[in-house]
């Protein structure tokens, strides 16, 4: 897929402008206008630009990779190629380098004088977004699921580009925009509506991708009664179920205000164990009661499958007790009673189930044997 064929041309760095509605930048901007020193520290400390400065001092600029600039306000703005700008930009001006405490090679003369103009093509952002778009959301460069969504829905917004349509030309056959889109919509009308204030968040960013992709579960889709993936809806969750979107994210990403940590540490195994509370009215009650996620999980299942598992996590640590006995018991009494109570735990348990299946008893007639 190519960018344009338009021809390329040789551009003075200086003469060249940052992107600020980049969607990379756009995660990190907490809705303000950054300044070129902002977006420069940013690029440095969260995409990794230390490695194309090494590559460029060793290299030079690659002449086959043009930046893609358009001509907005009287600027030059790079739409596709800010890391290289920023590269670009510390090893021209090593003062940048040393005010920031950030340790780069130094370059000889001539190739400095060579860094000094780069090749671009200039093309406006509605010639470019399908190049962008698959270079970015679906293709080798991917950007991050934030980044990949606020794209998305700004080419819908701004060129009138319908969601299939974005899909169809970046070769997105998994309705990955669908998905994409509708989680920045639900983020997006939970600030609106005040229910949720990304701000507020305790998690260090917005994990994106723990939204879009609980969304699709079925006990989040029921517990928000959110409209399906294919509605190109800026509002997807009905306005009863407002309070519940503001709970959901909290869940997710924590609150400051209301001294809430997120209950999702990692996306596996907690997303779905969240999805698996949010179908049971006694989990839910637990978890807005403020236990943790385990236990609120734990009451959501079916107690034979509870049962089983703990039976076998058992099993598999006296497996590993016993086979430390003959080096690692070292005869004190304290170890022996505790093997002793786990013995006597064991034993419980064994002749609680022995009844239950050899005489019919019931779980109440068999809790004090």
């Amino acid at each position: 897929m190519s960018a344009t064929n338009q021809q390329i041309e040789m551009i003075a760095v200086s003469g060249l402008d940052f992107d600020l509605q980049n969607p990379r930048l756009v995660e990190f901007a907490k809705d303000k206008a950054l300044t070129p020193e902002e977006v420069l520290n940013i690029l440095w400390d969260e995409m990794d630009v230390r490695e194309l400065v090494l590559s460029m001092a060793s290299s030079g600029f690659f002449p086959h990779e043009p930046l893609i600039v358009a001509e907005e306000s009287g600027k030059n703005v790079v739409i596709e190629g800010n890391r290289r700008l920023a590269a670009l930009n510390v090893l021209l001006h090593p003062q940048i380098a040393q005010a920031n405490n950030w340790v780069i090679p130094e370059i000889s003369d001539e190739l400095r004088k060579s860094l000094e103009n780069v090749p671009v093509i200039f093309q406006d952002r509605e010639h470019s977004w399908r190049y962008l778009g698959y270079k970015h959301v679906n293709g080798p460069a991917k950007w991050s699921s934030f980044a990949k969504a606020k794209y998305i829905a700004q080419v819908h917004r701004d060129f009138g580009v319908s969601l299939e349509d974005i899909a169809s030309q970046i070769g997105d056959g998994h309705r990955t925009v669908q998905r994409l889109y509708r989680g920045l919509m639900v983020l997006q009308q939970a600030e609106r509506t005040g229910v949720y204030d990304p701000e507020n968040r305790t998690t260090p960013r917005i994990f994106f991708s723990h939204l879009y992709t609980a969304l699709d579960y079925e006990g989040f889709a029921t517990f928000l009664a959110i409209a399906p993936k294919e509605f190109e809806t800026e509002s997807p969750i009905p306005e009863p179920k407002l309070p519940e979107l503001g709970e959901v994210c909290t869940w997710l990403f924590g609150d400051r205000a209301k001294k809430q940590p997120p209950v999702i540490q990692s996306q596996n195994p907690d997303l779905k164990q969240l999805d698996a509370v949010l179908t049971n009215r006694e989990s839910i009650a637990a978890l807005r009661d403020g236990q943790e996620l385990g236990y609120a999980y734990e009451i959501s299942r079916p107690t034979g499958a509870v049962l089983e598992e703990a039976l076998l996590r058992a099993k598999r640590e006296m497996m590993r007790a016993s086979s430390y006995v003959a080096t690692g018991y070292d005869k004190s009494e304290d170890l022996l009673k505790i093997a002793g109570s786990v013995a006597t735990l064991a034993d419980s348990v064994y002749e609680k189930m022995k009844a239950m299946r050899t005489d019919g008893a019931s779980p109440s007639r068999i809790t004090d044997l």
